[in-house]
């Protein structure tokens, strides 16, 4: 999570973007502050290693009437107290150490879930940024065919209004322009959405997004070769799920030690008296030790019950740690056929864009030259339109799984 890989595709607006989002985007500060209360937690779980230390301090005047106790007569009598007492549980049975290793593991699972929010914040903002250029790239392409069948489509209305070709013929040609006329507003809507997605992800409100580089000009790195499995053992699920398993683990030890006495000393000391003015002095003095022994001897099932609970949670933690694993094996193979089929998906259809415009120019030229109809024109820009679009979806496409190749690994 700490490795600038977004650095790689040499964009300074996405790094911009980055570096903002580090700095604002609220799932990281929600995970930041759990952190905090993991770290307290583990602070409160680890203070019973540790004598209590408490002190009291009582002021009492209680009277009595001879009517209530005839033989004492009227009487009032003032007590004072100040106490320093201490008290500490021993811990024979191990329960205040496993506790310990519980709340340690549960702190350390919550710094990687907070790595996880990382890691998916910004590869998020990486994917969407991408995404966003791939629209902005599209409607290029829509706003360009537009405006050249708009002109193709006055032509031909002028045409028409001559009476060299026929309404079917208009209607044709009016019907491509209105298909790329269409095509504007759908992706001008599709980029605004985007970027109030992306501004969430910011901890912005929505608004424009600053621009960089075009999505053809980005640089597109290689997966290296022979990369080792072990490398996913720092994916940030996979050490989460690892700690949540060492927490629960712990738990089933804090659950037996129930089963075993808990052993604690006591002890007082401070001063009592009946007047205030002699409440320090050394006749006052008080103190007290002891110590206490507590034992289960029939709980009704509830020890055998947490014991069995504390088992079953680390049966459930241990799945949950290999289906993490295969997890992890899964989006890694994933991410590197998306990679490798994308880059192979993108040559062929650069070919076919190449193939399609040089199409489209000798259709045009045939219709000039009267070989043809203006239909086969129209066949071919419309193939070319398809073409140049889905040209920049397999561009994104490319550049999302070397994203989702980063996440992974």
């Amino acid at each position: 999570a700490n490795t600038e890989w977004w650095a790689g595709f040499e964009d300074p607006v996405l790094d911009q973007l980055v570096d903002e989002a580090l700095r604002n985007n609220l799932d990281v500060r929600i995970a930041a502050a759990r952190i905090e209360q993991f770290a307290a937690a583990l602070k409160i779980t680890r203070s019973d290693y540790y004598p209590q230390l408490g002190y009291g301090a009582t002021s009492n005047r209680r009277g009595v009437k001879d009517a209530a106790v005839p033989l004492l007569g009227d009487s009032i009598t003032d007590t004072y107290q100040a106490t320093l007492n201490v008290g500490w549980e021993l811990d024979i049975w191990g329960k205040v150490r496993r506790a310990s290793e519980a709340a340690r593991a549960e702190l350390f699972a919550a710094e990687e879930v907070r790595r996880t929010a990382i890691l998916t914040l910004v590869s998020s903002v990486a994917t969407s940024y991408v995404g966003l250029r791939a629209l902005d790239q599209q409607l290029i392409i829509a706003i360009q065919t537009r405006q050249a069948r708009l002109e193709a489509l006055e032509l031909f209305e002028l045409q028409f209004a001559g009476g060299v070709i026929g309404e079917l013929q208009l209607a044709q040609v009016r019907s491509e322009y209105e298909s790329a006329a269409a095509a504007v507003p759908a992706f001008e809507q599709d980029i605004a959405q985007l970027e109030n997605a992306l501004a969430l992800l910011l901890g912005r409100p929505p608004g424009p997004i600053s621009r960089g580089l075009p999505i053809g000009e980005f640089r597109l790195d290689r997966v290296p070769a022979n990369l080792p499995s072990e490398l996913l053992a720092r994916r940030p699920d996979i050490r989460a799920a690892e700690q949540q398993l060492i927490a629960a683990n712990a738990r089933i030890g804090v659950a037996r030690a129930a089963y075993f006495p808990s052993i604690s000393l006591t002890g007082l000391t401070g001063f009592a008296s009946k007047d205030l003015s002699e409440w320090f002095k050394q006749d006052s003095h008080i103190w007290s030790t002891g110590g206490e022994l507590l034992g289960p001897i029939f709980a009704g099932g509830r020890i055998k019950g947490s014991v069995k609970q504390a088992e079953a949670l680390q049966r459930e933690f241990v799945f949950n740690y290999r289906q993490s694993i295969l997890v992890a094996l899964s989006e890694v193979e994933d991410a590197l056929v998306q990679i490798e089929k994308s880059r192979e998906q993108l040559v062929s259809e650069q070919r076919r864009v190449e193939a399609l415009e040089n199409y489209s120019r000798l259709a045009k030229l045939r219709y000039d030259n009267g070989y043809t109809s203006y239909i086969e024109v129209l066949d071919a820009q419309r193939s070319l339109f398809s073409a140049q679009l889905n040209l920049v979806t397999v561009q994104n496409n490319v550049y999302v799984g070397l994203i989702n190749t980063y996440k992974a690994m």
